[in-house]
């Protein structure tokens, strides 16, 4: 990786998580999600999922909601599906520059199904974990995985397209600097 790709992925990491603690009081809304998915729309799938493993690396572990070595490395290993659909949209060259309401609803739609995926993974992790049935944890878990779906629905749809397309073009011209 050459400098800029280091710096913007620890950039991208140390937002991912400032903003969870600073969103501590909001459980389940989540902008590490969308940081992470950037990484990987920037950079490749490799750095994206990075970004996801460095970010729950040390908010998994200093986590003011308990730490459970299980649900950390399942949350971990979650959050890379977020770098890795990222990392994808930067090999099919996504349009990013072209903001329309088709788009923003491409990015919501996304934002919402990467999320309903992790909450699955996660669910079926705290179910084997703490011995409950899986559709027990499911239903119990409703209330929060709406508000985290939810919120990435609306995170990914009204910033992705704005937060990838700026990035993209501080990258550009910080290179032609130098």
């Amino acid at each position: 990786m050459n400098t800029i790709k280091i710096a913007a992925t620890i950039v991208l990491v140390a937002l991912s998580i400032g903003t969870n603690y600073a969103f501590a009081s909001f459980y389940n809304v989540k902008p590490m999600d969308l940081f992470t998915f950037v990484a990987g729309v920037l950079f490749g799938p490799l750095v994206g999922i990075s970004v996801g493993i460095m970010s729950w690396s040390v908010y998994g572990v200093l986590n003011p909601y308990g730490f459970v070595p299980q649900i950390w490395i399942a949350t971990m290993l979650s959050e890379t599906l977020y770098g890795i659909i990222g990392g994808l949209l930067h090999r099919a060259r996504f349009d990013f520059y072209k903001a329309s309401l088709a788009r923003g609803l491409f990015m919501a739609n996304l934002g919402f199904l990467l999320t309903v995926a992790y909450d699955l993974l996660t669910t079926v992790a705290y179910a084997s974990v703490f011995g409950i049935d899986f559709l027990a944890a499911f239903i119990l878990g409703v209330p929060f995985t709406l508000v985290h779906e939810v919120s990435n629905a609306l995170l990914f749809g009204a910033c992705g397209i704005p937060l990838v397309s700026a990035a993209r073009m501080i990258l550009t011209s910080r290179r032609m600097e130098d």
